[in-house]
């Protein structure tokens, strides 16, 4: 009877472990690590030059289906509440994707959201490994203020409240 509970121990601990996401470069209050985007006009988008904003960056994939079932939500409950507000910005970010990809699949959708493409894995990299959706929250001062991996409803409606937090 021991011997099967030592087992269950160790099987329970060991799932607990690899539950984790292990795979996150940054920490709450890290500083979020600068990065550019190249807009299709040529022009250049830098995290730093968004200092004094809340920026909500979102990793997606068109392939992903946690990330199709997230992007309604983003776009619906998220980027229509808040894209009028001057101190908000969404970056949401197809990784691995150039911008034919970005458009075609912002177009096939009927999304109004942002999107952005990082076709070397360059932005991502810099916040981590692997595993979208990913959602990252960025205070007014550049620190992160939420790190999120997946997509679950109840967590969703939690990183939206913070966000109007930050903005009040």
């Amino acid at each position: 009877m021991k011997q099967i509970a030592l087992v269950l121990f160790f099987v329970l601990s060991s799932a607990q472990l690899f539950s984790q996401d292990q795979f996150t470069l940054l920490k709450i209050d890290d500083q979020a690590p600068d990065f550019s985007i190249s807009m299709e006009d040529g022009t250049v988008k830098k995290l730093s030059d968004l200092k004094g904003k809340v920026v909500w960056i979102n990793f997606f994939a068109t392939w992903c289906g946690p990330c199709r079932q997230e992007l309604p939500h983003l776009e619906k409950e998220v980027y229509n509440t808040l894209k009028t507000n001057s101190n908000f910005e969404l970056l949401v970010i197809g990784r691995e994707h150039d911008w034919a990809t970005v458009n075609k699949f912002k177009t096939d959708n009927n999304y109004v959201l942002p999107f952005y493409p990082d076709p070397a894995r360059e932005i991502f990299a810099k916040y981590a490994q692997q595993n979208i959706p990913r959602n990252f929250i960025i205070d007014k001062e550049g620190n992160v203020v939420v790190a999120s991996t997946g997509f679950n409803e109840k967590e969703f409606s939690e990183i939206i409240e913070k966000v109007k937090e930050l903005l009040k």
